[in-house]
């Protein structure tokens, strides 16, 4: 049994969705969930994008909110590359990953190599390294963790819902 939990927190839930404003609209409209941040990923705006453990490039947009403060996010792929575009194809929309804070980082993510697990999908954007692990076997769900750099700040949103 560990002494400290690796995953002690949730900090977001992403959804994988087919049409992103479409979804924003919904959520905002119809649930009163938002104000929505949207910003589109790709390999102009993110580093060291990885897929299974290689370097792969992959594109998608995503808004994020805020709701009592865990972060919701909804994920449109761009491409047919990333793990987004493959769970569409299997499960179509639905939860795809919860994002865990972590105590370390970097202790967390050895850990987690310890017991066998890959990265699934990374990359760094901004200053925030996202990392994927696969975890589905244990916990039913990808398990994602952050490595943020202490002067990060979130970017501008390249659109937002409502204006």
């Amino acid at each position: 049994m560990l002494e400290k939990a690796l995953l002690n927190k949730v900090l977001q839930v992403a959804v994988v969705v087919k049409d992103l404003m479409k979804s924003v609209k919904t959520y905002n409209d119809d649930y009163g969930i938002g104000p929505w941040s949207i910003y589109e990923f790709n390999p102009k705006t993110v580093k060291n994008m990885i897929i299974n453990e290689k370097k792969v490039e992959y594109a998608m947009k995503l808004a994020v909110c805020d709701i009592n403060g865990v972060q919701w996010e909804l994920i449109q792929p761009l491409d047919d590359k990333s793990i987004y575009a493959d769970f569409l194809k299997k499960h179509g929309e639905g939860l795809h990953h919860i994002a865990f804070g972590t105590p370390d980082y970097k202790k967390t993510f050895n850990a987690l190599k310890e017991k066998g697990k890959k990265i699934v999908q990374g990359g760094n954007w901004q200053g925030l390294t996202y990392t994927y692990m696969s975890t589905q076997d244990d916990l039913g769900v990808i398990a994602e963790i952050y490595d943020i750099d202490p002067n990060f700040k979130w970017p501008v949103p390249e659109d937002k819902y409502p204006k």
